[in-house]
C-alpha cells in the first residue's frame, strides 16, 4: 500500500506518525545507551573486586602461590580480570555499532523529514491559494451576470415606456450589452481558471503529494529496518564475546578442578618441617639409691626446683608449641628459623643470587661484544664509553659472588648441624654407658636463636647452679651446642647496654641505653649475646651494644648439647 494514494489527506496525521518514529529512534538509542553505561561500571566493578583480593606483593605471596587453591583461586581472580574486559568490549561495541550509528542516522532522519514536509506545505499553500483565486473568478463571473440580468431588465423597461426618450433608451441599450460582454468575459476568465486549477489540483493530489507520501513512507520503513537492524546488532554484540566469556568460565572450573588436597597438604609439611627429631622417651631417675643418684643434666624436672618455683611459673616443655613474642623479618642469615626451614631459605636466596649473577654475566658478554665492535668499527661509537658499565657490573659480579659465598657458608654450617635419624638412639645410649643407675633424659628441648644454633636448657636457673658445682664435668662431648631446653637458663653474668637496640627480629629483645640485664648465654663468635630482663622477657642483642660482666665461676661452665 501507497501512503500517497490511500493517505492523500492525512498530511497532518503523517506528520504526527513520523516525529514520534523519531522520538520512538531517540528512546532507543538512550536505552543502548545506559545499557552501554552498565557494561561498563558492571566491568570496574569487577575490575575493581580481582584488584581487590590478588595477592600483595610480599613475602606471603611467595608463600601462597605453594597451595594449588591459592594457585586456583589467583587463576579465578585473571580469569575474571578477562571476563571483565568482555563486558568493556561489550559497552565499546554498543557504543560504536549502535549508539554513534544511531545518533548520526536520527540527524539526517530529522533534516530529511523537515525537507518532505516543507515541499509538502509549499505544495499544500499553493493549491489554496489557486483555489482561492478560482473562488474570486467564480464570484466576479457571479457578479457581472447578475449586473448583465438588471442591465437588461432596466433596457427592457425603458423600452416599453413611451415616455423615455429614444436617446435613453439607447444608453439603456448600450449598457446592457456592456454588461453582457462583462459577463462573458468573466465567465471565459472562470471557466479558463477553473480548467488550470482542476489540472493543478489534479497534479497536487495525484503527483505532487503521493510523491511526497511515498518519500516519507520511505524514510519510515528505512527508519524501522534501521531499527531492526541496530537490535539485531544488540544481541550480536554480546553473542560476539560469549566464545570469550566461556573460555573465561572454562578457565575457572579448570583451576577449580586442579585444586589437589594430598598436594597442599604435603606442601604443609615441606613448609612447616623443622628437621628435628620428636623427643624420646622419658627415662626413670631412681631417687631410692641417695647415694649413687646423681643430677641428669637432662631431666626435665628436679624436686628442688619443685619446691623452689611453681610449675606453674616455668615456661612450657613442648618447644614446638611456644610461640616468641618477638616478631620480625628475622637475621639475613635466617637464624631464626629451624634447621630444615633455614637450609631450604638459604637454598633459595643461593638460587636467586646465581641468577642474578648470570644475569650481570650475560650483561657484561653484551657489553664487551659492544666493545669489540666498536674497536673493529670506531665510527660506531666510542669503546671508551663502554668501560664504566663494565667496571660496575664488574665490581657487581664481585659483590654478588661475596653474598654467594657467604650463604654458602651458612648453609654448609646448618647441613652439618641437622640432627640424624639415629641422634635419639645414640644420646640414650651414651647416658646408659655414663650411668647405669642414673637415667639422662634424651628429650632435648630446643630454643630457636639468631645464629642458627640450638643448646639445651636445664630446668631452672637455681637448679642449673647446683649442677655447675656438684658435676661440673656433667657435660656431653659427643653431642654439638644444638639444642636447648625451652627452660631458664642460669644467670653467669650482668651486662650494661652502651647504645639502644630496637630490636625487631625475631628472637632478639629491646633495650634502652644504660639498661642492666642478666647474661644467660655469651658471644659464641656470631656477634650476638643473649640475655634476660625478667622471668618473661629475654633474648638476643648485639654483643657490640653491651659490655658484659662475667661471673668468675660461671663463666665456661654452660654445657651446649
Amino acid at each position: 500500500m501507497s501512503w500517497g494514494s490511500e493517505l492523500w489527506d492525512q498530511f497532518e496525521n503523517l506528520e504526527k506518525h513520523t516525529q514520534w518514529g523519531i522520538e520512538y529512534l531517540e528512546k532507543y538509542t538512550k536505552f543502548v545507551k545506559e545499557r552501554s553505561e552498565i557494561e561498563l561500571n558492571y566491568a570496574k566493578q569487577i575490575r575493581n573486586l580481582s584488584k581487590k583480593y590478588q595477592p600483595k606483593k610480599n613475602s606471603r605471596e611467595e608463600e601462597e602461590s605453594k597451595y594449588t587453591f591459592c594457585r586456583a583461586f589467583m587463576t579465578t581472580l585473571n580469569e575474571l580480570n578477562d571476563y571483565a574486559g568482555q563486558h568493556e568490549v561489550i559497552s565499546e561495541n554498543l557504543t560504536s555499532q549502535i549508539i554513534a550509528e544511531l545518533s548520526r542516522y536520527l540527524q539526517e532522519l530529522k533534516s530529511e523529514r523537515k525537507s518532505h514536509f516543507h515541499d509538502g506545505r509549499k505544495a499544500q499553500q499553493h493549491i489554496e491559494s489557486s483555489w482561492k483565486q478560482l473562488e474570486s473568478c467564480k464570484r466576479k463571473f457571479e457578479r457581472d451576470c447578475k449586473e448583465a440580468d438588471r442591465a437588461q431588465q432596466y433596457f427592457e423597461k425603458m423600452d416599453a415606456d413611451i415616455n423615455v426618450t429614444k436617446a435613453d433608451v439607447e444608453k439603456a441599450r448600450q449598457q446592457a450589452q456592456m454588461r453582457h460582454q462583462m459577463a462573458s468575459d468573466s465567465k471565459n476568465d472562470y471557466s479558463s481558471y477553473l480548467q488550470k486549477f482542476n489540472q493543478e489540483q489534479n497534479e497536487h493530489y495525484f503527483t505532487i503529494i503521493p510523491n511526497i507520501f511515498q518519500k516519507l513512507q520511505d524514510m519510515e520503513e528505512t527508519r524501522i529496518d534501521r531499527l531492526g537492524v541496530c537490535m539485531k546488532t544488540f544481541a550480536d554484540v554480546d553473542r560476539q564475546v560469549l566464545p570469550i566469556v566461556g573460555k573465561c568460565l572454562d578457565g575457572m572450573t579448570k583451576a577449580a578442578e586442579s585444586i589437589e588436597p594430598k598436594t597442599d597438604s604435603k606442601q604443609v609439611v615441606e613448609s612447616y618441617k623443622s628437621g628435628f627429631e620428636p623427643p624420646g622417651d622419658v627415662e626413670f631417675e631412681d631417687y631410692g639409691q641417695a647415694m649413687k643418684r646423681t643430677v641428669s643434666d637432662n631431666s626435665l624436672t628436679s624436686s628442688r626446683e619443685a619446691k623452689e618455683k611453681p610449675s606453674g611459673k616455668s615456661k612450657g616443655k613442648l618447644w614446638p608449641f611456644i610461640k616468641n613474642k618477638n616478631k620480625g623479618s628475622g637475621p639475613e642469615d635466617f637464624s631464626h628459623l629451624p634447621p630444615e626451614q633455614r637450609r631450604k631459605k638459604l637454598q633459595a636466596k643461593l638460587d636467586e643470587l646465581n641468577k642474578d649473577i648470570q644475569k650481570e654475566m650475560d650483561q657484561r658478554d653484551a657489553l664487551t661484544k659492544m666493545k669489540d665492535v666498536y674497536v673493529k668499527n670506531p665510527q660506531m661509537g666510542d669503546p671508551t664509553s663502554v668501560d664504566p658499565r663494565l667496571t660496575e657490573i664488574g665490581q657487581n659480579i664481585e659483590k654478588l659472588q661475596f653474598e654467594v659465598q657467604k650463604f654458602e657458608g651458612w648453609l654448609a654450617e646448618v647441613e652439618e648441624r641437622m640432627p640424624s635419624k639415629s641422634d635419639t638412639h645414640r644420646r640414650s645410649g651414651f647416658y646408659e654407658t655414663q650411668n647405669n643407675t642414673t637415667v639422662g633424659n634424651t628429650c632435648a628441648q630446643d630454643r630457636e636463636s639468631p645464629d642458627g644454633s640450638y643448646t639445651e636448657e636445664q630446668n631452672s636457673e637455681t637448679q642449673v647452679k647446683a649442677n655447675i658445682n656438684t658435676n661440673p664435668t656433667s657435660s656431653t662431648p659427643e653431642f654439638d651446642d644444638e639444642f636447648d631446653d625451652e627452660e631458664t637458663l642460669p644467670t653467669i653474668g650482668t651486662c650494661k647496654a652502651l647504645y639502644p637496640f630496637e630490636g625487631h627480629n625475631e628472637g632478639t629483645i629491646a633495650v634502652a641505653e644504660g639498661e642492666l640485664l642478666y647474661v644467660i648465654e655469651e658471644d659464641k663468635g656470631d656477634g650476638w649475646t643473649r640475655v634476660r630482663r625478667n622471668e618473661e622477657e629475654e633474648g638476643y642483642v648485639p654483643t657490640s651494644y653491651v659490655e658484659v660482666f662475667l661471673e668468675t665461676n660461671a663463666k665456661g661452665a654452660m654445657t651446649y648439647i
